[in-house]
């Protein structure tokens, strides 16, 4: 998406404090309309429906349209959370809309410091991020992760060593569309490392689950500076760790990239290395989570065409056929933010 910069002033006080304090605060209002054309005969639209959780708090959900039903429903196997809306008949006169729009005060998070313990790993967190399948082929990097962590004993250690080697092995490609597609070997392949911010995301994800460090991507929003502005290009994917003892620890080295890139910075230098500092076990103040580890997603109804790859952006089918979430304008949808 288009390139978004961290606030300044909000980037140093986090740098200076590495504390925990509210970072932002105001209303997001999605609006999706389907494109309909002459002859079309049913639409669908499946939204992420975001929910609190320990770095934001969601109220005032609000929902307005023309469709003709909807319902708020739980992916099983990924836990996405979801809106469904549906119009039965439509008209490429009278166009189907659906207005989405919530209040989120979202809550700055960065770990002092992490420390390894004794304790295990849950089951349930065992079973959802350490698995491997299409979507982050861990298996087939088992033997790479191992030369990265060599040494390593510590789940701690080993996800420092992975998103330490992501920075250095991935690099931003603005050529690449949206966030990109987060298949790894597409990104360590054919890319050369290259991609945004759902490709270096699911890198780090995948070597990670090889390493057997439990990780997921997180889908989400960047909310607005100045403070009323259009969001649309602003969705983003980063990642998370589990550490035994402390819960999901956030890292970006997406962000870490992108900022290396539109300041021109080297690698070694030391702002870049500030960069990588604040981007391990922290985020940049301004963010949203819509849903995390929400790839492969069947939907119920499901969708036609098979599995979502990663469900952060608006799905909408027309007569069966998807629409491009990758193209606002021709999908079409819209997301604003209006702050505090």
């Amino acid at each position: 998406m288009r390139v978004k910069f961290i606030l300044p002033m909000f980037l140093l006080l986090a740098l200076a404090s590495q504390a925990a304090f509210a970072a932002g605060a105001g209303t997001v209002t999605m609006t999706v309309s389907p494109n309909v054309l002459a002859g079309s005969k049913t639409a669908e639209v499946w939204l992420p429906y975001p929910f609190s959780n320990d770095t934001q708090d969601i109220a005032g959900v609000a929902v307005q349209g023309n469709y003709d039903s909807y319902q708020i429903q739980r992916d099983p196997k990924s836990g996405a959370n979801y809106l469904h809306a549906a119009w039965s008949r439509v008209d490429a006169k009278d166009k189907p809309s659906l207005t989405l729009a919530f209040h989120v005060d979202s809550h700055f998070r960065k770990f002092e410091s992490l420390k390894d313990s004794k304790e295990p790993i849950p089951a349930d967190v065992k079973a959802l991020s350490l698995a491997s399948d299409d979507w982050t082929p861990s298996e087939a990097y088992t033997e790479q992760a191992a030369k990265i962590v060599k040494g390593k004993r510590t789940v701690l250690a080993k996800a420092r060593a992975i998103y330490d080697w992501t920075v250095d092995n991935t690099f931003r490609d603005p050529a690449v569309q949206g966030c990109g597609v987060g298949i790894p070997g597409r990104t360590l392949g054919e890319m050369k490392g290259g991609g945004k911010c759902a490709d270096i995301s699911t890198v780090f994800v995948t070597l990670a689950r090889a390493a057997g460090v439990p990780a997921r991507e997180v889908f989400g929003l960047r909310m607005a500076d100045p403070k009323t502005a259009d969001i649309t290009g602003d969705y983003h994917c980063w990642a998370e760790f589990y550490l035994p003892g402390t819960g999901w620890v956030p890292v970006d080295p997406a962000d870490v990239r992108k900022m290396m890139l539109v300041k021109n910075l080297e690698a070694k230098s030391p702002e870049a290395e500030r960069y990588r500092e604040f981007f391990w076990g922290g985020d940049d103040l301004m963010r949203i989570t819509l849903n995390t580890g929400s790839r492969g997603v069947v939907f119920n109804p499901p969708q036609k065409g098979g599995p979502v790859n990663y469900f952060m952006y608006p799905f909408g089918q027309v007569d069966g056929e998807s629409l491009n979430y990758f193209d606002p304008k021709s999908f079409t949808y819209s997301v604003a933010f209006k702050s505090e």
